[in-house]
Protein backbone atom coordinates (compact mmCIF):
# COMPACT_ATOMS: atom_id res chain seq x y z
CA UNK A 1 0.00 0.00 0.00
CA UNK A 2 1.44 3.37 -0.94
CA UNK A 3 1.83 6.19 1.55
CA UNK A 4 -0.93 8.17 -0.18
CA UNK A 5 -3.34 5.25 0.18
CA UNK A 6 -2.45 4.91 3.86
CA UNK A 7 -3.05 8.63 4.39
CA UNK A 8 -6.38 8.41 2.55
CA UNK A 9 -7.42 5.40 4.62
CA UNK A 10 -6.50 7.13 7.88
CA UNK A 11 -8.42 10.24 6.86
CA UNK A 12 -11.45 8.16 5.91
CA UNK A 13 -11.40 6.26 9.22
CA UNK A 14 -11.08 9.52 11.16
CA UNK A 15 -14.01 11.06 9.30
CA UNK A 16 -16.24 8.00 9.47
CA UNK A 17 -15.63 7.24 13.13
CA UNK A 18 -18.07 8.97 15.43
CA UNK A 19 -16.29 10.76 18.27
CA UNK A 20 -18.58 9.26 20.90
CA UNK A 21 -17.53 5.74 19.90
CA UNK A 22 -14.04 6.35 21.27
CA UNK A 23 -13.62 6.52 25.03
CA UNK A 24 -9.93 6.78 25.89
CA UNK A 25 -8.82 6.45 29.50
CA UNK A 26 -9.68 9.41 31.72
CA UNK A 27 -7.43 11.76 33.68
CA UNK A 28 -7.05 10.47 37.23
CA UNK A 29 -7.20 6.81 36.18
CA UNK A 30 -4.26 4.51 36.81
CA UNK A 31 -2.25 3.97 33.64
CA UNK A 32 -2.07 0.28 32.66
CA UNK A 33 1.47 -1.03 33.16
CA UNK A 34 3.17 -2.78 30.24
CA UNK A 35 6.47 -3.64 28.63
CA UNK A 36 7.18 -3.39 24.92
CA UNK A 37 9.87 -3.66 22.28
CA UNK A 38 11.08 -0.29 21.07
CA UNK A 39 13.79 1.65 19.28
CA UNK A 40 15.87 4.69 20.15
CA UNK A 41 18.32 6.20 17.67
CA UNK A 42 17.86 3.17 15.45
CA UNK A 43 18.76 0.65 18.14
CA UNK A 44 16.27 -1.83 19.61
CA UNK A 45 15.57 -1.94 23.34
CA UNK A 46 13.02 -3.25 25.83
CA UNK A 47 10.77 -0.60 27.36
CA UNK A 48 8.93 -0.81 30.69
CA UNK A 49 6.44 1.85 31.80
CA UNK A 50 6.98 0.97 35.45
CA UNK A 51 10.76 1.45 35.16
CA UNK A 52 10.41 4.78 33.33
CA UNK A 53 7.98 6.16 35.90
CA UNK A 54 10.68 5.72 38.57
CA UNK A 55 12.65 8.42 36.70
CA UNK A 56 9.77 10.87 36.27
CA UNK A 57 6.56 11.50 34.34
CA UNK A 58 6.03 9.78 31.00
CA UNK A 59 4.47 11.28 27.90
CA UNK A 60 3.01 8.29 26.10
CA UNK A 61 1.73 9.34 22.71
CA UNK A 62 0.05 7.01 20.28
CA UNK A 63 0.22 7.76 16.56
CA UNK A 64 -1.40 5.86 13.67
CA UNK A 65 1.45 5.00 11.27
CA UNK A 66 5.15 5.81 10.98
CA UNK A 67 6.24 7.84 7.97
CA UNK A 68 2.79 9.25 7.22
CA UNK A 69 2.54 13.03 7.00
CA UNK A 70 0.82 13.83 10.32
CA UNK A 71 2.85 11.28 12.27
CA UNK A 72 6.11 12.60 10.80
CA UNK A 73 5.19 16.19 11.66
CA UNK A 74 4.19 15.16 15.18
CA UNK A 75 7.47 13.26 15.66
CA UNK A 76 9.43 16.33 14.51
CA UNK A 77 7.52 18.52 16.99
CA UNK A 78 8.20 16.12 19.88
CA UNK A 79 11.89 15.88 18.85
CA UNK A 80 12.25 19.67 18.81
CA UNK A 81 10.68 19.88 22.28
CA UNK A 82 12.73 17.09 23.86
CA UNK A 83 14.93 19.53 25.85
CA UNK A 84 11.82 21.17 27.33
CA UNK A 85 10.40 17.78 28.36
CA UNK A 86 13.76 16.89 29.91
CA UNK A 87 13.72 20.10 32.00
CA UNK A 88 10.51 18.81 33.59
CA UNK A 89 12.01 15.35 34.09
CA UNK A 90 9.64 13.78 31.56
CA UNK A 91 10.38 10.95 29.14
CA UNK A 92 8.62 10.89 25.77
CA UNK A 93 7.66 7.57 24.18
CA UNK A 94 5.80 7.34 20.86
CA UNK A 95 3.72 4.23 20.20
CA UNK A 96 2.21 2.69 17.10
CA UNK A 97 1.56 -0.81 15.86
CA UNK A 98 4.49 -0.59 13.41
CA UNK A 99 7.07 -3.40 13.42
CA UNK A 100 10.48 -2.99 15.06
CA UNK A 101 12.36 -2.53 11.78
CA UNK A 102 10.07 0.36 10.84
CA UNK A 103 10.38 1.84 14.34
CA UNK A 104 14.18 1.66 14.19
CA UNK A 105 14.14 3.71 10.98
CA UNK A 106 11.47 6.12 12.28
CA UNK A 107 13.35 6.70 15.56
CA UNK A 108 16.32 7.97 13.58
CA UNK A 109 14.77 9.65 10.54
CA UNK A 110 11.74 11.36 12.08
CA UNK A 111 12.31 11.28 15.85
CA UNK A 112 15.84 12.53 15.11
CA UNK A 113 17.37 10.19 17.71
CA UNK A 114 15.77 12.34 20.45
CA UNK A 115 13.16 9.99 21.91
CA UNK A 116 12.09 6.38 21.74
CA UNK A 117 9.24 4.75 19.88
CA UNK A 118 7.73 1.40 20.82
CA UNK A 119 5.50 -1.24 19.31
CA UNK A 120 1.94 -1.09 20.62
CA UNK A 121 0.71 -4.66 20.91
CA UNK A 122 -3.00 -5.43 20.62
CA UNK A 123 -3.09 -5.74 24.44
CA UNK A 124 -1.60 -2.24 24.91
CA UNK A 125 -3.92 -0.78 22.27
CA UNK A 126 -6.89 -2.29 24.09
CA UNK A 127 -5.66 -1.28 27.57
CA UNK A 128 -5.24 2.36 26.50
CA UNK A 129 -8.39 2.28 24.33
CA UNK A 130 -6.61 3.70 21.27
CA UNK A 131 -7.84 1.32 18.56
CA UNK A 132 -8.76 3.42 15.52
CA UNK A 133 -12.14 2.04 14.45
CA UNK A 134 -14.56 2.77 11.67
CA UNK A 135 -18.14 1.70 12.28
CA UNK A 136 -16.94 -0.50 15.13
CA UNK A 137 -14.29 -2.30 13.06
CA UNK A 138 -10.59 -2.02 13.88
CA UNK A 139 -8.46 -0.37 11.21
CA UNK A 140 -5.23 -1.88 12.52
CA UNK A 141 -4.00 1.59 13.49
CA UNK A 142 -4.07 3.56 16.73
CA UNK A 143 -5.83 6.84 17.33
CA UNK A 144 -3.66 9.91 17.85
CA UNK A 145 -3.89 10.08 21.64
CA UNK A 146 -1.40 11.54 24.10
CA UNK A 147 -1.25 10.58 27.76
CA UNK A 148 0.82 12.31 30.41
CA UNK A 149 1.41 9.85 33.23
CA UNK A 150 2.63 11.10 36.62
CA UNK A 151 5.31 9.25 38.60
CA UNK A 152 2.58 7.69 40.77
CA UNK A 153 1.11 6.02 37.66
CA UNK A 154 -1.96 8.27 37.49
CA UNK A 155 -2.96 9.83 34.19
CA UNK A 156 -2.56 13.60 34.43
CA UNK A 157 -3.66 14.48 30.89
CA UNK A 158 -5.45 12.85 28.00
CA UNK A 159 -5.57 14.52 24.60
CA UNK A 160 -7.15 12.60 21.74
CA UNK A 161 -7.29 14.40 18.41
CA UNK A 162 -6.34 13.12 14.96
CA UNK A 163 -4.84 16.56 14.27
CA UNK A 164 -1.31 16.43 15.66
CA UNK A 165 -1.00 20.22 16.14
CA UNK A 166 -1.77 20.57 19.89
CA UNK A 167 -0.32 17.34 21.27
CA UNK A 168 3.15 18.72 22.08
CA UNK A 169 1.88 22.03 23.48
CA UNK A 170 -0.66 20.34 25.77
CA UNK A 171 1.66 17.61 27.00
CA UNK A 172 4.43 20.14 27.71
CA UNK A 173 1.99 22.22 29.78
CA UNK A 174 0.90 19.10 31.69
CA UNK A 175 4.43 18.01 32.59
CA UNK A 176 5.32 21.58 33.62
CA UNK A 177 2.27 21.59 35.87
CA UNK A 178 3.36 18.26 37.40
CA UNK A 179 6.84 19.66 38.06
CA UNK A 180 5.46 22.77 39.73
CA UNK A 181 3.12 20.67 41.87
CA UNK A 182 0.01 22.59 40.82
Amino acid sequence: MTQNRILAALAAFALLSPAAAHAELKAGATAPDFSAKGALAGKPFDFSLKALLKKGPVVLYFYPKAFTQGCTLEAHAFAESTPEFAKSGATVIGMSNDDIETLKKFSTAECRDKFAVAAATPAVIKAYDVDLKSNGVSSGYTTRTSYVIARNGKIALVHSDMNYADHVKLTLAAVAKLKSGR
